[in-house]
């Protein structure tokens, strides 16, 4: 079947909704594709809030929140995105409240705000109320708001949808390729532009945050058509994940007073950062619960996790504030936060890296200023280098309203400018024989197991501490599974709902993200933000200032190259920090 739309969006999370949104009042005809209904997209699992300085609670100023994001991001963020964000997400809260969304509120009826790791007054002095909340359901009260805006936008939702392939020729982007689950059926969307916005994939890991949809599809797709990808060496594991489980457990609790304590009781994150205590930025959080771990003062059965406590907080605090967490405790772990310990260990979280865009979400083809024309891609699926080498809590939300919002808008403009052109001839053709061949494969290695190695060795390998041996053993490792991922068959002959198909297709997105990651790993040697190697412990501004780009070998499918994009400065250096700098 065939469509054709003026701006058409793959991914209805925040930033998905928030581009088609925003695309949709430029006057263009607008379709949103999505793998999910989109009220279930992964935004609904963000919890503590977005990041703005509003100033409701306490004087806070942009230029404060742009060097946090600078500093957070240990100087690779990109300046110029940095500034543009801090003055936009002001606004863009603004908006959201006027669209409806129930933040919680002040006495005096304002935006609430509170603490959260790494946000500061006074360029680092010391910690400020900047994350404007919905209690503990944040993200979810986001997607349900500009959902309904959608609709009454006239978006076209095509739910449950699967992207296989993006219809690149002579430097332009005329449109994609889908598999509609529920029929088994391929569908080609022509389109004007087109916003990737199809989030991350943390799914590479055994211990994730991440929804299992999230798998990396289209960093995939573009990275298989010898298109970088940047960045991919910086990933978050946040320090608080429900133990074993990797469910989210919002910072917004220490930022509400938590406190994380080891096997003594001790509150641990004292001598790791004396300042600002367990409001650290999340990669020092990570190390130091780890750090605890290996040294022997862990809990639990396997003692690889670490206590939260919320015992001292008033009753009303965690059930009122902390609702959505609170329940999943009692759930999951069948601990209540209010009389109990809550075990917690790291979990795989966010990627900095992702398709390289400019500031307006154009994607680019090179470290160089090349683009591809009518493509665009904006949230975690993207890497404007918002977040450098490390994000901010709460500025992923942030992220997705700011940077969706600048892509619907320029997407809209660059429609209204371009006829369709025309499509190239069986554009469907590949989408077809990947999933043929997988039909037809008589193979005997099956894709669970792969993945669960995959997962397992990653998490080992290139989790929150590295080195390069291990590194170097994990790019042999991604070779094997590549190779056997070749004999994988499926058994499932249905049409319709075929889900093992689906996640055979999905081990082979990825199995490329993982590839790119640990490539582009290995070659940074440095540590900087949450890349933290063992044998190079120190940051190297001289030799690593720079983004990485990585590039499939379109010659040799188990090679990757490596290239490099300069990271953009507006004068904020390490020099600019108030010293002495501590925690």
């Amino acid at each position: 079947m065939h469509h054709r739309y003026d701006v058409l969006v793959v991914g209805a999370g925040g930033a998905g909704l928030m581009a088609a949104l925003y695309a949709a009042k430029g006057n263009v005809s607008v379709a949103c594709i999505s793998k999910l209904y989109p009220t279930r997209s992964h935004t609904g699992a963000a919890q503590g809030g977005v990041g703005a300085a509003l100033g409701n609670v306490q004087e806070d100023h942009w230029e404060w929140h742009m060097f946090d994001t600078i500093k957070g991001g240990d100087y690779l963020t990109d300046q110029d995105a940095a500034e543009i964000f801090s003055k936009d997400v002001i606004e863009a809260v603004y908006e959201l409240e006027h669209m409806g969304l129930p933040f919680s509120r002040t006495e005096e009826g304002k935006i609430a705000q509170r603490k959260f790791g790494g946000h500061t007054r006074e360029f680092g002095k010391a910690a400020v109320e900047r994350s404007c909340y919905a209690k503990d359901r944040t993200g979810h009260m986001i997607l349900q708001t500009l959902y309904q805006q959608n609709v009454k936008a006239g978006t076209t939702f095509y739910n449950e949808f699967h992207v296989t392939d993006l219809i690149i020729e002579d430097g332009r982007c005329r449109g994609v390729v889908a598999y509609d689950l529920s029929t088994g059926e391929i569908h080609t969307y022509h389109a004007k532009a087109v916003i990737l916005a199809a989030g991350g994939y943390g799914r590479i890991f055994k211990i994730t945050s991440n929804a299992l949809t999230l798998t990396g599809d289209l960093m995939s797709i573009y990275y298989r058509k010898g298109l970088p990808l940047e960045d991919m060496e910086f990933y978050q594991f946040h320090p608080t994940g429900l133990s074993k489980l990797g469910i989210l457990v919002t910072e917004g609790i220490r930022g509400e007073g938590g406190i994380l304590r080891n096997s003594t009781g001790e509150r641990f994150m004292e001598r790791y950062a004396p300042t600002i205590k367990d409001l650290a930025p999340r990669d020092i959080v990570s190390r130091s619960i780890i750090t605890e771990i290996r040294e022997g003062r862990g809990v639990g059965r396997d003692g690889d996790a670490i206590n939260l406590d919320l015992t001292h907080l008033p009753r009303e605090t965690i059930e009122q504030k902390l609702a959505e967490i609170t329940d999943l405790a009692r759930t999951y772990l069948g601990l209540d936060p209010i009389k109990d310990l809550v075990p917690i260990q790291p979990t795989a979280h966010y990627a900095m890296g992702g398709i390289p865009t400019d500031v307006n979400g154009l994607c680019l083809s090179d470290g160089h200023g090349g683009s591809i024309e009518g493509l665009y891609a904006a949230g975690e699926q993207a890497c404007v280098s918002l977040h450098g080498a490390n994000r901010l809590g709460t500025n992923s939300l942030g992220d997705l309203i700011v940077f969706g919002r600048r892509a619907g808008i320029y997407a809209a403009q660059y429609a209204r400018q371009v006829d369709y052109g025309t499509m190239p001839e069986n554009p469907e053709a590949e989408s077809k024989d990947m999933l043929n061949r997988m039909k037809n494969a008589s193979g005997t290695d099956n894709a669970a197991l792969i993945r669960k190695e995959l997962q397992e060795t990653m998490m080992n390998n290139v989790g929150i501490f590295r080195n390069g041996p291990d590194m170097e053993k994990q790019v042999e490792i991604v070779k094997e599974l590549k190779a056997r991922y070749k004999n994988v068959s499926v058994s499932d002959p249905s049409q319709r709902y075929n889900s093992e198909l689906m996640e055979a297709m999905e081990l082979g997105f990825m199995l490329d993200c993982a590839e790119a990651m640990t490539a582009s790993a290995l070659n940074r040697t440095e540590s900087r933000g949450a890349h933290d190697r063992e044998d190079y412990g120190e940051r190297d501004d001289a030799n690593w200032l720079k983004h990485t780009m990585a590039y499939k070998d379109l010659h040799n499918d188990n090679n990757v190259l490596i290239g490099y994009k300069d990271v953009s400065l507006k004068g904020y250096t390490r020099a600019f920090e108030p010293k002495p700098r501590v925690y």
